[in-house]
């Protein structure tokens, strides 16, 4: 049977209260909304708020955080000086860093062939590096290195291709837009904004809107890429495809025992029926809160797939549009589950038939911050793993820095 779940998997009364008397709170106006405006005026809300503005810089992290984190660095204060300290100290941070574009990336499966797989995701990275940099520093170099690295790519790259194409483009697309918006809203000159923004319509955007059935890492953060490109382009139709794909793949990602007897699939996927599902899981036949589609398989493509997660909750957050109500239980489950078991703990034998293989990653930051932090549900296990993880690094995939950008950043 099943162990019991410790507290870092059920939030207390008081939090539920919480949360439950803020959307209460909330009914009252929306009830006399709904009883003032008639259905000509409702379609023209719904447009308007379909057309809002987006927030700029707003992907991953917003203006309020980027203050927040260059006044806790150039105060010295820890954990985001050694944090910053450890990002500057990479090889992402350094000044000399030459970008390798390309016009045409192959990737493979697990890269092989890899034909600039690894140039183009470390390249991205170190954008969004010297983005924080010149963020906290203001200094002219580090922006200028960011725009280099940005523009080599926009003047070359013309296609990703092979079968890992799709998550290629979703690991690098995810990070281009936090450079990009840093530099494009921050910076005061950058003449060829427009060919950049042409490249991630033209090349990055149409590989990863439409989603995936693979595994569910590989559509989160294809997800994830596609709402950062659409907020860079002020793209809202693309923008809320992005985020009803999310929305379909995140239920089907993390299971709740409210979900049934079995997980939930994505609409399409033709895992409809049990043994299809069991087989999609991993062989995983028992299904417990927390558990994900790919823990079984290993921590660190589970750890992929809950990244993705929270990093589209928090764009969304900044973007006025708080996801975290549809999917923060989830997230939390998911982090809470895992953490317990990257913590050591072992692993009974209905999970993943008594062995587990970890390596969840530095992926912990944004959740925890976003759910413990800001809204205050516990979760013992993931803030213990979150804090002997610190200052989190890089996955030289799509994670980066995320201590420094996002521990005890509740604005």
């Amino acid at each position: 049977m099943p162990a019991t779940p410790d507290r870092s998997t059920h939030p207390r009364t008081p939090h539920n209260r919480k949360v439950l008397t803020l959307t209460a709170a909330a009914l009252p106006a929306a009830c006399l909304a709904g009883a003032l405006v008639g259905p000509a005026q409702a379609q023209v809300q719904t447009q308007t708020r379909a057309q809002a503005a987006f927030t700029h810089p707003g992907v991953l992290v917003g203006s309020s955080q980027l203050d927040f984190i260059r006044g806790k660095v150039q105060a010295g204060t820890a954990p985001w000086k050694g944090a910053y300290d450890q990002m500057m100290a990479s090889k992402y941070g350094s000044l000399s860093y030459t970008p390798k574009p390309r016009a045409v990336v192959e990737c493979g499966p697990y890269s092989d062939p890899n034909y600039g797989c690894t140039d183009e995701r470390q390249d991205a990275i170190a954008a969004y590096t010297h983005a924080l940099a010149w963020y906290v520093t203001r200094d002219d170099r580090y922006a200028k290195k960011a725009i280099e690295i940005m523009d080599a790519w926009s003047a070359t790259i013309k296609d990703h291709t092979n079968s890992n194409a799709p998550l290629q483009t979703g690991w690098a697309g995810s990070v281009w837009p936090r450079a990009a918006e840093i530099i494009r809203y921050t910076y005061t000159s950058w003449p060829n904004v427009n060919r950049f923004a042409t490249m991630l319509r033209n090349v990055y955007l149409p590989k990863v809107i439409n989603g995936s059935n693979s595994n569910g890492n590989w559509e989160l953060s294809m997800m994830e890429a596609a709402v950062g490109i659409s907020v860079f382009l002020d793209d809202r139709t693309s923008y809320d495809k992005a985020v009803a794909r999310y929305l379909n793949r995140t239920q089907a990602y993390v299971y709740l025992e409210s979900d049934g007897a079995l997980p939930k699939t994505v609409p399409g996927s033709g895992l409809d029926t049990k043994d299809k599902i069991v087989k999609y899981w991993q062989g995983q036949s028992t299904f417990v809160t927390g558990l994900t589609q790919e823990t079984c398989r290993d921590f660190t493509h589970t750890g992929y797939g809950i990244s993705a997660i929270s990093h589209i909750a928090e764009t969304s957050r900044i973007q006025g549009e708080d996801l975290y109500p549809q999917v923060g239980e989830r997230l939390r489950q998911a982090l809470g589950f895992q953490s317990k078991y990257e913590l050591g703990t072992a692993p009974p034998s209905w999970l993943c038939g008594g062995t587990v293989k970890r390596g969840l990653g530095p992926i912990t930051e944004v959740g925890f911050n976003a759910l413990h932090n800001r809204l205050g549900y516990p979760m013992d296990n993931t803030q213990k793993l979150t804090e002997q993880q610190r200052p989190a690094g890089t996955n030289n995939l799509f994670v980066a820095w995320e201590t420094l950008t996002h521990a005890n950043n509740t604005n």
